[in-house]
């Protein structure tokens, strides 16, 4: 009996520890992109970039990567990392950096 017990409490345990680990991976899925800076909304806290094909996006740029705002100027070339939804849906930009010229 206790061995049967000892094995579903392990079996419980395996399962929470996995159910963590995809949580964790889940809310961690990003995609960079390079792009160029067209505009910089603070008070709405968006971000209007054109991408290498050309296409213009607005983004909502989330907590994380606000104060990177403060170097980042209209017409700056920059590397975007976009978080993603477990989805896959853009959730919003999470780090922009100014690439060297």
């Amino acid at each position: 009996m206790r061995k049967m017990t000892a094995l579903v409490c392990a079996v419980f345990v395996m399962a929470l520890v996995l159910a963590q680990v995809n949580l964790v991976s889940a809310a961690g899925k990003t995609h960079d992109l390079t792009a160029t800076v067209v505009s910089i909304n603070v008070e709405k806290r968006t971000i209007t970039i054109k991408d290498e094909k050309g296409e213009e996006k607005t983004a909502p740029v989330l907590d994380k990567a606000m104060a990177s705002l403060k170097n980042v100027h209209t017409g700056d070339k920059v590397k975007i990392t976009c978080q993603d939804t477990e989805k896959g849906d853009h959730e919003g930009v999470s780090d922009i950096k100014v690439e060297k010229a």
